[in-house]
């Protein structure tokens, strides 16, 4: 019940109406703990027992993109994007390339490179993301294990 206040709350102070969709793809995102496509998303809507269409889905993403409720990263490797609800401060991931898991990284390492670049440039930075690709662990084991047998 709680989450449901709290997402009210936001939506009424972004001057959005607090609909039954909204609420469930808030919530529904939070669940999920890190970031996930418009379309694993609906599909989870769908075995909730919510009746949404996709378009409906990326709708109302825009909106609560827009309103800086929720966040967007687009990976450009295979043009899609995934969202997450908006925590204080930002996150970067790591990207596997091969079996596509996302590992958010806590902590910011371009804070301090970030005042150097608005002294240097005189230059107001709002904000930034970065997301890094390679090999998690278990792939690049596989990897390795592959390489190890070709040789």
């Amino acid at each position: 019940m709680e989450d449901k206040d709290r997402y009210g709350k936001l939506l009424k102070k972004e001057n959005l109406r607090n609909t039954s969709h909204r609420q469930s793809i808030l919530e529904t995102l939070e669940s999920f703990g890190e970031p996930v496509s418009a379309e694993t998303l609906y599909l989870a809507l769908k075995d909730k027992g919510i009746s949404i269409s996709l378009s409906t889905v990326y709708r109302a993403l825009d909106v609560l993109v827009e309103k800086n409720i929720i966040s967007k990263t687009d990976f450009t490797d295979n043009n899609r994007s995934l969202y997450e609800i908006r925590q204080e401060g930002h996150k970067h991931h790591l990207v596997c390339i091969r079996c596509r898991k996302i590992i958010p990284v806590t902590g910011c390492p371009f804070h301090d490179y970030a005042s150097r670049l608005e002294e240097q440039f005189d230059f107001s930075i709002t904000g930034h993301r970065l997301e890094l690709f390679g090999y998690c662990r278990d792939c690049s084991v596989d990897e390795n294990s592959r390489s190890d047998g070709q040789a």
